[in-house]
């Protein structure tokens, strides 16, 4: 970003959490800022100490004391001036300060994601950088902390940044042996090594859209699915791994008629579990619906859970060399009756055989996640444009059959595709999708 996006109002908003708490912080962002702190607590605090200070109104008195911070622009993370207010967080306290800041000239509540909004326009970060920051906040699992953490650093940034300098400098050349062929500092047929650079740069897409996978995996869950008969203790087992009563359990076939789902941390890993109905036939319109939604879950599962109750009549015909990648068999009720040979047993009721599936759960979706080591595309935001500019380079290099500058013109929307995600060319419809996603005060 070039200079600072200049704003005429100036934002505040709770930025900690629910109240009460033990402290409250009140953030606060804009041209203001300097004249507000002084209204509130008299002299300005020296940039980036905190102070004690009392905090007053005019027509109110003392509203509270707190610590006092202020930021001067453009050092600080609007690129604005900032402050903070660290106070005690009861309601009446807070809400009272709040008010009285609604009462200033020139001040507005913020809406979400409004401070980091100013962050992004004033050159503070990128919009992947923003897009991470909110993944960092609604991190819920230790592997989605460091795949947020590791976006905030930058490196999609410089990872896309260095693509697009790569696809500027080869239209760079097509375009120098255009208009100066004739020229002796121009090396003449440049085109050869630049479609073998864009070829490279191609195969690099390809492998980098696959990590997208394993992106969506961590980000929205490694989704297992329970099947099985009726009664093969699907809902039971789905109970025990969450440790709560999250199904209903009867004795009596056809009990779950819908999807059911829970979300557990796995070994800092969020795992979506599914029970579903039982497979049988049935002339039951509810249940057959039910058996369907069940089907169509399994499809759509990283993993599929067989279930085989330990007492059902067949148990020894069980054959889990029919596994694969998504799908394997597993005992259940295995303290009732005789386990399948080669299988996992596992007992709700006993607990037996749960640590050791998570331990199967957990290396089924490490596996998945391969590719989640290095930096790779986050949103499906992210996803749609770099398939969008590998389909343009691809374009670019084969068809050989169009002219020079229909190539070239490729490679420039190419790289415009890589400049949109990170927001160095025009993203202004995308901006308020982005950063409604974040919370009040962020």
């Amino acid at each position: 970003m070039k200079g600072l996006a200049v704003f005429q109002d100036t934002i505040f908003a709770l930025s900690s959490g629910a109240l009460p708490s033990g402290v409250a912080i009140i953030r606060l962002s804009g041209p203001q800022v300097q004249s507000g702190l002084q209204t509130l607590v008299g002299n300005l605090p020296p940039p980036r100490q905190a102070v004690l200070r009392e905090i007053r109104a005019d027509d109110r008195g003392l509203l509270d004391r707190g610590l006092v911070l202020f930021f001067l622009g453009p050092n600080s993370f609007t690129g604005e001036d900032c402050a903070e207010l660290q106070i005690h967080g009861g309601r009446a306290v807070v809400s009272a300060i709040l008010h009285y800041l609604a009462n200033l000239e020139g001040f507005r509540p913020a809406e979400a994601g409004d401070f980091t909004r100013r962050a992004f326009l004033n050159g503070k970060m990128d919009l992947s950088g923003a897009e991470a920051l909110a993944d960092l906040i609604a991190a819920e699992t230790e592997t989605q902390r460091k795949l947020a953490i590791q976006n905030t650093s930058g490196r999609q940034r410089q990872l896309y940044g260095s693509w697009r300098t790569t696809l500027l400098r080869a239209r760079a050349f097509i375009e120098a042996e255009l208009d100066f062929a004739d020229e002796d500092d121009v090396p003449g047929s440049v085109s050869q090594r630049v479609w073998e650079n864009m070829r490279a740069l191609a195969a690099t897409l390809r492998s980098h859209i696959a990590g997208y996978a394993a992106a969506e995996i961590i980000r929205e869950g490694f989704r297992v699915v329970l099947i099985g008969a009726p009664n093969a203790g699907k809902s039971s087992l789905l109970n025990a791994l969450a440790r709560r009563e999250v199904a209903i359990v009867t004795d009596i076939p056809g009990t779950t008629r819908d999807l059911v789902e829970v979300s557990l941390d796995v070994r800092g890993l969020k795992v979506i579990v599914t029970d579903t109905a039982g497979i049988r036939e049935t002339d039951d319109v509810v249940e057959k619906l039910g058996v369907e939604r069940a089907h169509g879950a399994a499809r759509a599962a990283d993993l599929v859970i067989h279930l085989m109750p330990a007492d059902a009549a067949d148990i020894d015909r069980v054959n889990p060399l029919n596994e694969d990648n998504n799908r394997i068999v597993v005992t259940s009720k295995c303290d009732v009756g005789r386990v399948a040979r080669g299988t996992l047993a596992v007992s709700a009721v006993t607990g037996e055989g749960l640590e050791e599936l998570l331990d199967v759960i957990s290396s089924r979706a490490a596996a998945s996640l391969a590719l989640a080591e290095s930096t790779i595309p986050t949103r499906l935001r992210h996803k749609s444009h770099l398939s969008d500019c590998l389909s343009c380079i691809d374009v670019a290099v084969s068809r050989d059959d169009l002219p020079l500058e229909l190539r070239a013109e490729e490679l420039r929307q190419a790289a415009d595709h890589l400049g949109r995600i990170t927001g160095t060319t025009d993203v202004e419809d995308l901006l308020g999708v982005i950063f409604s996603e974040f919370c009040i005060g962020k």
